[in-house]
This record gives C-alpha cells, structure tokens and sequence, in this order.
C-alpha cells in the first residue's frame, strides 16, 4: 500500500484507547541523539523514506502498512508494486509490524519520538495529526492534505504541540533552490509579475469514467484500513497499490502529486499571502477521477517582492507546451547545462519534462529542481547585481531527512519544509485542485473565512465528511 492512517477515533474499541495513552511527549524529553521513528506506509516512496531516515541517524522502531509481506504468495513476491513493501519488511525484520496503527500506539507508546507518514493522500491528515496530538514529530510526504482545511489544521497543530515537521518534498533541502529564493528577493529580475511551471504528469492512468469493478480482495492487504476515511468502495487493482491518484477520493492528481515540488521554488521566493482567485481549464475530468490535463491559474495580492498589481501563478500539467513567450520558452528548452547566471543558449537540448520561469520587470529565472540548475536572462545585465549573502541556513548534506533530524536532536530549530510553510503553501495547490473540478469559472477565496464567495456548494471540497469512526477531535 504505501500510506495509511493512526485514526483517532477510528473503528470501535481501539479507538476509545487513543484517548488513554499517558505518554510523554517527545520534544518533552529534551534534545534526542537517535531518535527513533515508525514508518507508517512502506511501500513506494515510504520504502525510500525509511530507508533515508535510518541513513540520516533514526533508529526505525516499527513499521505499519496494510500490506502484510508475510501473505504474499510467491507470484506476488514478484510484483514490482509491492516491491518496496517486500524489501522494508525483509531489511527490517526485527522490529515491530503492525497492519494498524492504533495498536501500534497502543503498544509501542512512548518508545516512538516520530513518524513518518508515507500513505495516499486520504490519510496524511488523520496519522499526522494523530502523532503531533501525541506529541510526535512528523515528516509527512506531499501534498500535505488531502483537503485545505485538513492543511490549514496540521499548520495549527503543529504549532501547538512543539514539534518538529517535514513536508517531503525534497529539494527544498536543495543549496540551488535556496540560492534562486535569495536572488529573487534580492531583486536579480525586479519585482515579480509571474511563475509558470509545468510537468509532463500524469503518468497513472486518470479521467476515469465509471467507478472500479469489484475485485478480490489480496489476502495479504487490510482492504478497510487502506480506505480509513475515505467513502467505502470496492477493491480493484486500478486503485491500490499504486493508482490511487487517478481517483479524487484517494488523490489530488498530477497538481497535487507534482506542484509541491515543482511550484516550491518560486512560491518560497516570493511568499504571498493566500490566493485571492484561481481558475482553470481542464481536459477529461470526472466526477471520480483528475483531468488528464490542466492548467490553473492563481491571483495573489502584492507583497514587498511583486508589483504593485499583485502576482501571477500559472501551473500546467499533461502538456508538453505552454503559452509562454517564444523567447522564454526558447530559454527554458535550453536551460539544462547551466547553473550559472550567465544568458547563453544551447542548441539541441530536449523539452524538460517539468521545470519552471519566474518573470520579473527586469528578468527571468528559469528554474529545474532535479538537476541543480538555474538561469538567468536579465534585461539590464547582471554585472552590477550586488549578489546577497546567505540568508536561508544550508540543509546538512542538502538532505531533507538530515535537517528534520537536526531539528529534532537540537541543532537547529525547525527543517525549511516545516508545517508553517507546508500548510499555506498545501492550501494554495488544493484550491487549485477544487478549480479543477469548477473549471471555466474564476472562485473568489476568502482564506480567513475558509470560503469561496457565492459558492456553499463547494464547502464539501474544503472539510470532507470522514467515513463514520474516523472524525478526529482537534
């Protein structure tokens, strides 16, 4: 499976326990020296999670996931699905194995200082806020939420209760993106009118029409965990283990998988306010499942880094072109070989796969995440610039799991991707998300009221109903 859920009151009897436990808190015990941690989700991306945790100096104290290794059969201890599953559960054969992640509170208890929740998007709200209610520190992988006011909770509760957080994507551990948020500020393309970023996702099948044929449920898989709060449905191979994407109860689509990363750079350079509107236009969405394709536009009111007119943020999935400029599309074909802010152009690169350009009144900064490098086309000429210092603290080894665990054993106060940036930042990408599935109309966010003007009908988008047993009292 890959991601699951410590539900506070979940399902009857062990959820009355989740109120019981006299623990204590993990940041009350002072700095740790090794932490240890409990991977909820372990396939996927939880596999690589673990794994880099253990590396960067937490000891794993148990593992939890619907899908129990040990019932596979032999075929199915072939499927590459499943092979991040199998491979946790061999390297960690010595620690506790739980399909269910009350009981593993319920029984590992105060030998737990974190988590790291690697699950789908349905459950990152209900075991992160589980764990911070008890005082664990989180790294929770994006986006975030699955719904804004789940995003905006999580932000709140981790202020709360102290501890330290990490929203898992990545790069913003990365030195170059640390660098391109200082420049920025620093004024390298004047104030800021604009961002576009794009992927090539999805690359899991969406657009789905009808709901999923029923299917046997693997003996192997906890069927009603992986659901947790989420509206029952079938089990079908097109949603578990690795599909659930493509299906609104579960995912948030290529938006919600990819804009965390990619819209990063330039959302922590300029760091606006919440939106005040989005829109978006979209190709082959369903009331089940995300567009194949989309682009979505946010507005966001002026701040000390834009003009007076406010910001621009423009994202585009599913495409391979976009409508920019001839010459800045031209400068982004050919943006791969750089990661100095030197104006030259190669010939022959490909199209990047996903990237993206802030346009400033004096310039543009053409940014990859993957690949550590970064242009700049300055209108004026960068050779009077007065280069800036250093104002955003370096990750040790540019390694995300490294700085959470920095924050945790006292080095450092809190990782750059903490719940207060995360939180906004998850509300943005899933406003963006509900236009997806209102498109062709603009909606006019109200953030302090956590309503779109004119539009109750939508209040269902912004705080889902929970399946009964998985309200949570926060």
């Amino acid at each position: 499976m890959s991601r699951r859920n410590f539900g506070k009151l979940s399902a009857a009897g062990v959820a009355s326990s989740a109120f019981s436990f006299s623990i204590l808190p993990s940041h009350a015990r002072g700095n740790l020296t090794k932490p240890t941690v409990v991977g909820i989700g372990t396939g996927g991306k939880g596999k690589t999670d673990i794994t880099r945790s253990h590396e960067a100096g937490f000891q794993i104290a148990g593992l939890v996931d619907t899908a129990d290794a040990t019932k596979m059969s032999s075929k199915e201890l072939e499927n590459k699905r499943l092979k991040g599953v199998i491979d946790i559960r061999n390297q960690y054969k010595d620690v506790p194995f739980f399909t269910d992640y009350r009981e593993m509170f319920d029984k590992l208890g105060d030998k737990v200082d974190a988590v790291i929740v690697s699950t789908p998007d349905h459950h990152h709200f209900h075991a992160s806020a589980m764990a911070m209610q008890h005082g664990k520190h989180v790294y929770c992988q994006k986006p975030l939420t699955h719904g804004i006011w789940e995003a905006r909770t999580l932000a709140k509760l981790a202020k709360e209760n102290g501890v330290k957080t990490q929203m898992g994507n990545q790069a913003h551990a990365n030195d170059h993106m640390r660098r391109c948020v200082e420049l920025i500020r620093a004024g390298i393309i004047g104030e800021v009118k604009e961002a576009h970023t794009w992927t090539n996702r999805p690359i899991w099948p969406q657009g789905f029409k009808t709901p999923p044929a029923k299917e046997k449920v693997p003996q192997w898989l906890d069927w009603k965990q992986w659901i947790g709060p989420a509206p029952s449905v079938n089990y079908n191979a097109n949603i578990a283990p690795f599909a659930w994407r493509g299906w609104w109860d579960y995912g948030t689509g290529a938006l919600g998988d990819m804009a965390c990363h990619i819209m990063d750079m330039a959302y922590w350079a300029v760091s606006p306010d919440a939106p005040t509107a989005v829109t978006a236009e979209q190709g082959g969405a369903t009331d089940i499942s995300p567009p194949i394709n989309s682009k979505v536009s946010w507005e966001f009111p002026a701040n000390q880094y834009t003009g007076k007119r406010g910001f621009k943020f423009h994202w585009y999935d599913g495409y391979t072109n976009a409508d920019f400029d001839r010459d800045t599309w031209s400068l982004i074909k050919h943006s791969e070989e750089y990661n100095h802010p030197d104006p030259r152009a190669l010939d022959g690169l490909p199209f990047q796969q996903f990237g993206s350009v802030v346009i400033g009144d004096q310039g543009k900064l053409i940014f990859n995440r993957t690949h550590s490098r970064w242009i700049v086309r300055s209108h004026s000429g960068i050779d009077g610039f007065d280069w800036p210092e250093k104002s955003i603290a370096r990750a040790k080894d540019q390694d995300p799991y490294k700085e959470w665990h920095d924050a945790i054993t006292g080095r450092i106060d809190q990782a750059e991707s903490n719940f207060a940036h995360a939180g906004p930042f998850t509300e943005t990408i899933l406003l963006g998300v509900i236009a997806q599935k209102n498109p062709d109309s603009k909606l006019e966010w109200d953030s302090k009221k956590m309503e779109i003007a004119g539009r109750p009908d939508l209040n269902g988008m912004i705080k889902r109903e929970y399946r009964k047993g998985w309200n949570l009292k926060v």
